[in-house]
């Protein structure tokens, strides 16, 4: 299988007879780590799915505005990131939830989730990342798990590297008290 560097998807995607198949190369490219990071935000699979497809039809109805001054994977991951936040947004006007509450009735739907397959410590790990913030919650999300380096957050959160490590710094504190306490 060929590779493609950023550049030469950029140019395709400029290319009105490439567009489509550039594209293409993106799902493919992308579609997995992006339903990853979907699935850390809102935990249900098939949410997460839904999330993916609503990602990439916006991006392809924006894919003209696309100019190739930020990474394609950093520009996905604005989209994701914005999608999530509808996403649990609805949730939460749904199930009557106040943004400052924990964000429990994910909790519930994951464990009901036949497509999660996790331990009683993943279980745990869930539910103390669920009652961080929610900004705390990405942050902590894209730091541990995808080890994503603080510039990289910076760019798709537009939010300052302190403040980024500040916030993880918090997120990491609040976990830990969680996962201690009554052991």
């Amino acid at each position: 299988m060929q590779q493609y560097t950023e550049d030469d998807i950029v140019k395709q995607l400029h290319d009105p007879q490439q567009q489509r198949n550039a594209f293409t190369k993106i799902v493919g490219m992308y579609g997995e780590n992006l339903y990853w990071q979907i699935r850390k935000m809102v935990l249900d699979h098939d949410d997460a799915n839904d999330i993916l497809q609503n990602t990439f039809l916006k991006a392809w109805m924006n894919i003209d505005y696309f100019r190739g001054e930020a990474k394609i994977f950093t520009w996905l991951y604005k989209i994701t990131f914005n999608e999530c936040i509808t996403f649990l947004t609805k949730q939460r006007a749904m199930n009557n939830i106040s943004i400052d509450d924990t964000d429990i009735f994910l909790l519930e739907r994951l464990k009901g989730d036949e497509y999660f397959d996790g331990d009683e410590a993943q279980t745990k790990l869930q539910a103390a990342i669920l009652t961080l913030p929610e900004k705390q919650r990405i942050v902590f999300n894209m730091k541990y798990f995808d080890e994503m380096k603080y510039e990289d957050m910076s760019e798709i959160l537009g939010t300052s590297v302190g403040a980024l490590k500040s916030s993880y710094h918090y997120a990491v504190k609040k976990v830990e008290e969680f996962l201690t306490k009554d052991v």
